[in-house]
């Protein structure tokens, strides 16, 4: 009959809120990070654009806003240029990811060098930019309940070093000079107050003596063991993404292969029509 089509409304719609609902999210996305970024000082965000948390979440959120777009659009109008930009651009990040893992686990070593830089430069830019100093604090410190790192700079307290107010040399004039941040300190669970001072002077005393007030620990080989020891937790957040970028993959080419059926019964129908012995 003349109302049949080979478009499922379950496959398009589906589709839809799909993406409507990723769409949604990235918007909020990249206004979380246009506020975060807004608050910064100019200079000290210039300073630090490299591990800038809020463009990272600008990127994303963009990223996924225009893929999702594609997408929302595409299958509400039944565009299947739309609908291939959306299935491509998925395929794609799906790929990045995939070779981002292996990579990541065939050259542990030049990875684990490249974790070490990023470390490094967030010590010099701490300081610098609030974001960061608070994703800092939070690796570094013990938190209620349980540890997240419980660690002190890159490989030992002492890269604190690296940054101009922790510098320990005696021409730096700094008040916080030999001393480390807060979050380096070991938890008491009787304190009250947090004293952010407790940090102080730990970069001119050795390992032994030091262990007794801070973590001495670099958070490089915490991170690695964290890894090793989740392994599992680290998959199954991995599959957790990988599965909603293959569900819209598949929604979309088997709605592009439905919208390419339906126009072939319209020319098939028109042909018809125009002649009566086709």
């Amino acid at each position: 009959g003349d109302d049949f089509s080979f478009v499922s409304p379950v496959v398009k719609y589906v589709l839809f809120f799909f993406n409507l609902l990723f769409w949604m999210i990235s918007m909020v996305m990249v206004a979380v990070g246009v506020y975060a970024r807004l608050l910064k000082h100019a200079e000290a965000a210039m300073a630090c654009l490299a591990v800038d948390p809020a463009i990272l979440l600008i990127m994303v959120g963009v990223l996924t806003f225009l893929i999702t777009f594609c997408g929302c659009i595409g299958s509400l109008r039944e565009n299947i240029c739309l609908l291939q930009t959306f299935s491509v651009c998925l395929t794609i990040v799906f790929l990045l990811q995939l070779a981002a893992g292996v990579l990541g686990f065939i050259f542990s070593d030049k990875a684990r060098g490249k974790v070490s830089e990023i470390i490094n430069g967030a010590i010099v830019h701490y300081r610098d930019d609030l974001d960061l100093q608070n994703l800092i604090d939070f690796g570094q410190k013990e938190a209620s309940g349980g540890s997240m790192f419980s660690c002190c700079g890159g490989v030992s307290y002492k890269d604190w070093s690296q940054n101009m107010y922790f510098n320990c040399t005696a021409a730096n004039p700094s008040r916080e000079r030999c001393s480390v941040p807060f979050s380096c300190c070991l938890h008491d669970a009787n304190q009250i107050v947090v004293n952010t001072m407790c940090g102080h002077g730990m970069q001119a005393r050795g390992y032994l003596e030091a262990s007794a007030f801070i973590y001495t620990n670099g958070c490089i080989d915490k991170l690695v063991n964290w890894i090793h020891s989740n392994l599992f937790l680290l998959g199954g957040i991995t599959l957790g993404l990988a599965v909603p970028q293959l569900v819209g993959i598949i929604l979309a080419q088997l709605l592009i292969n439905q919208i390419q059926d339906q126009i072939k019964l319209q020319l098939y129908n028109q042909q018809h029509r125009a002649d009566p012995w086709y």
